[in-house]
């Protein structure tokens, strides 16, 4: 069966009474979206302040491949197996974007018998939360340009305007644009664009929001423009940010589904961790932590990218202390880091397989050491995996001073990731979580991307043309007790894509800065990095089909 046959076979329990039986949380307090999601009331939230918290638990991954390492069906694997040995166990995700939904990497709601459901909707419109993000966006783009239509009294450099549109979707058309053009009705000429939407500073915010009232005051603080003489504009300047906030007021409340043994999940905000931090929302993660023992979350791609933001941004934002690390590989990949063609990895290789395993030593050694985390290995078993790739992972990982399971999960769901869940259990148990930052907030803006580069990437160094260093110099004043947000392809330590394994001793080069000032930090464009994706040359949107009863075909 597929993903989305298994997923749509699941039986699956009423929300309002899964919540209630399991956390005892009265229908009041949800906002149904028909029978199988709902969205909990901040009123509620703001009830369990004084509730003492649960383990925290970070899911991430070794670099991404074509051949896929199953991060968050490990999340939803590993919830569920915790709750099958007797943990309470709540996991956190990200909403998916439907961008990756229609192009090549397909949905965000797990695979085989790990997933979240009701699939079809988490990966579609869901409870509309991106819609909302993407109209606030919007909102604040029109409003600037009218602004400077009727008269421009706050001085706008049209030429200094910073804030593109947004949208949902991968489309490269839409990178570089021209607006105003068909006459002075239509506003001034000038160049703009568009990113996709889980690239908004508006989802950043949304992600990292505590309450609504903090919501409306990052979104106040976003700088859209500057002034003929150099000064920023934001979008409290332009009176938006209130009308911004009332399209948010119900997006930010998080929402509730289930996973295939019903067991509670939150999927709540979707940014991408290439280009953005790449964490489920702030308020989700804290309220899972009032109702669980365990929270198990992820962060987007490699531990290198996710992993890092969630440590240097979103912890040290909220507070936040894991508990434990989950470092997710698969043998597949692993030889593909070994240089092994996508078409050749159901082929046994162990020369490739042991080459391979320099990147997830690196990325052990940056989550033990420059994390400060105990960490268990979960390799995402794969049918085409044989006894000697296993032993010989195992064995390497054991030489890396790392321990390692071997988990069934996609195949047979919560029971096939309970050695994990054990293990994952000893290691939160254990308390040896020490939790240590990659960077000082004190440092400057420069010393923080360098010490990204050099300790996670393994780089000799950074570079920069000397507009961003004078920039970044600039900013330290106004802006250098904010952690940076580093977008760098996902592929590789580098900033080449193509380079796999661990490589070392590059030069990270910073193309671009951006200060995203509402949500509370600088972002350093490394090497050629689109914040707008486009479609493959064969889009999974030409697979995705409804049949006559409405049913959803493809989806994956």
């Amino acid at each position: 069966m597929s993903d989305i046959e298994i997923a749509q076979a699941a039986h699956k329990e009423r929300i309002i009474d899964l919540v209630g039986r399991t956390c005892g949380i009265e229908p009041e307090h949800l906002v149904p979206y028909g029978h199988y999601k709902a969205k909990l009331s901040l009123d509620y939230i703001r009830a369990l302040e004084n509730r003492p918290d649960g383990k925290l638990i970070l899911v991430t991954a070794i670099s991404p491949t074509p051949a896929g390492e199953g991060k968050t069906t490990t999340t939803v694997g590993l919830g569920d197996a915790l709750n099958r040995i007797g943990r309470k166990a709540i996991v956190c995700l990200r909403e998916p974007s439907l961008g990756p939904c229609f192009g090549v990497k397909g949905g965000a709601a797990g695979g085989g018998y790990a997933q979240v459901v009701p699939m079809e909707d988490i990966n579609l419109h869901f409870t509309g939360d991106f819609h909302a993000i993407g109209a606030a966006h919007n909102l604040l783009a029109a409003m600037l340009d009218n602004h400077i239509n009727h008269g421009n009294a706050l001085d706008i450099d049209p030429r200094l305007v910073s804030w593109k549109r947004v949208m949902d979707m991968n489309d490269r058309a839409l990178r570089d644009i021209v607006i105003g053009l068909g006459g002075t009705a239509n506003g001034f000429i000038r160049e703009d664009g568009f990113d996709i939407t889980v690239a908004s500073e508006v989802m950043a915010i949304f992600c990292l929001a505590t309450s609504l009232k903090d919501l409306k005051e990052r979104l106040g603080r976003i700088v859209v423009a500057y002034t003929r003489d150099r000064k920023p504009v934001t979008a409290a300047d332009l009176k938006a940010h209130g009308a911004m906030a009332a399209l948010l007021k119900d997006a930010i409340s998080p929402n509730i589904v289930q996973t295939l043994e019903n067991n509670l999940a939150i999927v709540h905000g979707g940014p991408f961790a290439n280009i953005a931090h790449g964490c489920n929302s702030v308020i989700a993660t804290s309220t899972a932590l009032k109702l669980a023992d365990h929270v198990v979350t992820e962060a987007g791609f490699g531990a290198d990218l996710g992993a890092e933001k969630f440590i240097d941004i979103k912890c040290r934002m909220a507070g936040l202390k894991p508990k434990a690390v989950v470092l997710v590989a698969t043998v597949r990949a692993l030889k593909y880091h070994g240089g092994v063609a996508v078409a050749d990895l159901n082929r046994e290789n162990l020369a490739a397989l042991e080459a391979g395993c320099v990147n997830l030593q690196r990325h052990l050694h940056n989550i033990q050491h420059n994390y400060g985390l105990p960490c268990v290995v979960s390799i995402n078993h794969f049918t085409a995996d044989t006894p000697a790739e296993i032993a010989l992972l195992q064995q390497k990982i054991a030489d890396f001073g790392g321990r390692s399971v071997v988990a069934r999960h996609w195949a047979q769901g919560g029971a096939g990731a309970e050695e994990l869940a054990v293990a994952v259990s000893s290691l939160v148990d254990e308390g040896k979580a020490e939790h240590t930052f990659v960077y000082p907030e004190q440092a400057t803006l420069w010393q923080k991307i360098e010490a990204i580069a050099t300790k996670i990437y393994g780089a000799a160094g950074i570079a920069a043309p000397a507009k961003v260093k004078d920039q970044l110099k600039a900013w330290d004043a106004s802006y250098g007790s904010f952690p940076v947000c580093i977008a760098k392809t996902q592929m590789s330590f580098s900033t080449d894509a193509t380079a796999r394994g661990a490589p070392s001793g590059h030069i990270v080069e910073i193309s671009d800065v951006r200060v995203a000032a509402g949500a509370g930090f600088v972002v350093a464009i490394a090497g050629n990095m689109m914040t707008m994706p486009g479609l493959p040359k064969v889009p999974a949107a030409e697979k995705i089909d409804v049949d006559d009863e409405g049913r959803i075909t493809g989806l994956f």
